[in-house]
């Protein structure tokens, strides 16, 4: 698409969109979706907190490979309230069943593709967070698979659900800024050392064999397991698809960008050097296209200063103006500066916690559970979109781990070079590979 036919597609949206309130005041039918949430130590904690607030939606099942987290969440579930779900270790023992509608997938970025593969295998429609793999070539897998069971599969970039930031696309087509040249996008906390690891057992509590899913078996580390794992190369993706996927998808989407034609990275490590995490925690990435305009995301996992005011968020530098804008609102300046207007969010959406829960969980929940049931016409945030936010941060990991400039094909986003290609795709546990 070009700038001018997403901006209004994403702006056309803009009148649908609804309050948590309202969405559990809606009458529907009675169509009651029952939804399974695997993986619940983290982001899995907003899916809950948003699928149970939809109408004729209700969470039955919980899964994790952790029972202590598994029954603890159990536990807080139906203390709110709720009916008491069904709890289950093994995310295939669900699929084996007929009793979901909906499953959304929580887990470590490792094992995203293959989880939601075979639950659209299985005819589960899918809500996926980010990022939608480890490799890009699962998220060509997962297209794949969506296009071939026809399964409904929304990526978690939940603020392409946010009702301001459809108001500043809806204000970015009709001129307001001019034609946006630059996007400069942040990510800044104050992340702690991971200490030193040891390899021992792993606890009675968790299924490490599991954990693991498609990627080689290696002994448990000490330091890993629950969150550590982002900043090793075997199971995560770094802060690059950790945060930056939110803001590089938000920039690229108002300024109606696909893939660039280079990538570059600088990073380091300037924190806790002799600690076991194995990747940057200071990142500058820069995406060039064709036409001159530019994307950067500037990452400081631990040095927590923000930029206007706010600890991430996207500068949108354009000819007659610029615009700032986050998961809470925007603000909107002239060519000198000078703040013209602000709008702010009606309900508030976490920023920089682990967890980050907020309204643009529930309005992207919703937009999901609309289009399962035919009333809205199109995904929010869809696998061939979200399949080119997230390659474009696989790309900055590319050039990093290759000290080199990406040369990019702007139809594939597939870069040149055999070194930068072998980071394309990764290999798995013999009976878990990927396939669509």
């Amino acid at each position: 698409m070009d700038r001018r036919t997403m901006i209004k597609g994403a702006g056309a949206t803009l009148g649908v969109a609804m309050s948590a309130r309202s969405y559990a005041q809606i009458k529907g039918a009675n169509d009651r979706l029952r939804v399974a949430v695997i993986g619940l130590n983290g982001r899995g904690q907003a899916h809950l907190s948003a699928f149970t607030k939809l109408p004729n939606v209700a969470v039955t099942h919980l899964v994790d490979v952790d029972s202590l987290v598994l029954a603890k969440r159990a536990a807080e579930f139906t203390g709110k309230g709720n009916p008491a779900p069904k709890t289950v270790a093994d995310y295939r023992r669900l699929l084996d069943g007929k009793d979901v509608d909906i499953v959304t997938v929580a887990t470590p970025d490792h094992s995203h593709a293959k989880l939601g593969i075979d639950a659209m295998n299985a005819g589960r429609h899918v809500y996926l967070e980010k990022p939608i793999g480890i490799a890009p070539a699962e998220g060509e897998a997962l297209i794949a698979a969506q296009r071939r069971t026809g399964r409904q599969l929304q990526v978690g970039n939940q603020q392409r659900s946010s009702p301001e930031t459809r108001q500043l696309g809806q204000m970015i087509a009709a001129g307001e800024l001019g034609d946006i040249f630059e996007a400069q996008t942040w990510y800044a906390n104050s992340r702690k050392s991971i200490g030193k690891g040891q390899e021992v057992a792993p606890p009675a509590n968790l299924d490490w064999d599991l954990w693991q899913a498609p990627r080689p078996r290696g002994p448990y580390r000490s330091n890993v397991v629950h969150y550590n794992w982002h900043w090793f190369w075997k199971y995560g993706t770094g802060e690059i698809c950790n945060n930056a996927m939110h803001e590089i998808d938000v920039a690229r989407w108002l300024m109606g960008l696909t893939y660039p034609k280079s990538v570059s990275a600088r990073g380091s490590r300037q924190f806790y050097r002799d600690d076991d995490w194995e990747m940057y925690d200071t990142l500058a990435l820069d995406l060039a296209y064709d036409d001159g305009r530019t994307i950067r995301w500037d990452g400081n996992s631990c040095n927590g200063m923000e930029r206007y005011g706010r600890g991430r968020g996207v500068l949108l530098l354009g000819t007659k103006g610029s615009a700032v804008v986050d998961r809470n609102g925007f603000e909107l300046y002239d060519l000198g500066g000078k703040k013209l207007r602000e709008v702010k969010a009606a309900a508030s959406s976490e920023t920089t916690g682990t967890v980050g829960e907020g309204a643009l969980d529930v309005y992207h929940a919703g937009n999901f559970v609309d289009v399962i049931r035919g009333k809205a016409s199109a995904l929010a945030s869809p696998i061939s979109e979200g399949h080119i936010s997230t390659t474009l941060c696989h790309l900055g990991n590319i050039a990093y781990r290759t000290d080199a400039t990406l040369t990019v094909d702007p139809a594939t986003g597939k870069p040149a070079g055999a070194e930068a290609m072998k980071l394309w795709s990764v290999d798995y546990e013999p009976g878990w590979e990927i396939r669509a």
